[in-house]
């Protein structure tokens, strides 16, 4: 079978992305000046905020790169206007270690909950970009895959934009609640599946 290099070179680069994204993650775990000489675990304990929007960051990330992982795993070609929606889909990817640092620093503010969610609605907007992209054009996918698997991906991709677009909206109302609902992505996935299965 003839290899796809512009689909790989894609596939091979966002991998790079996502995995630098991930990293500096980790650049916002850190502790604050502490009083004395001596670490203590009340100093450690400081930090839960930080280690919590590291925590959900991470697990986010992970999540978009599993399924734009899986999205490409059936796809056999991309064009310049697929392109142009994954580099859409990266660049909100590397904007997350940024708005993950304001909810590390200001976990109950409306404003750097508002900001987290709505970098999350962005990446999930442009996932169901690329899938709805693909999934109105046949030649794109391999021949092999069941209508069931494209039907349950757009299910997935728009549950997931509803419920970020509601973390954006309940941000200004309770941050911690929105921040929260954001946790609750898969389980309201696996509800919509079972209400939504396709027969």
């Amino acid at each position: 079978m003839e290899k796809n290099l512009q689909l790989e070179r894609m596939v091979f680069f966002c991998d790079a992305v996502v995995a630098i994204a991930i990293t500096l993650l980790v650049f916002n775990l850190k502790l604050d000046p502490i009083n004395g000489s001596h670490l203590t675990f009340a100093d450690l304990g400081g930090t839960w905020q930080r280690f919590i929007a590291f925590a959900v960051s991470f697990l986010n990330i992970a999540i978009f790169w599993t399924i734009h992982h899986s999205f490409f795993s059936y796809i056999k070609k991309i064009d310049v206007k697929l392109m142009r929606y994954n580099l859409y889909w990266l660049f909100f990817i590397v904007i997350i270690p940024f708005s993950a640092s304001l909810v590390s620093s200001y976990l109950s503010d409306t404003p750097a909950i508002f900001v987290y969610s709505l970098n999350i609605f962005l990446v999930t907007l442009f996932q169901n970009q690329i899938w709805d992209y693909v999934a109105a054009r046949p030649e794109f996918i391999k021949e092999d895959i069941a209508p069931s698997v494209i039907y349950n991906y757009r299910l997935s991709c728009n549950v997931a934009m509803f419920n970020a677009l509601l973390a954006v909206g309940v941000s200004f109302i309770s941050p911690l609640a929105a921040f929260i609902l954001l946790f609750l992505r898969l389980p309201f996935i696996g509800i919509a599946k079972r209400i939504f299965k396709k027969k």
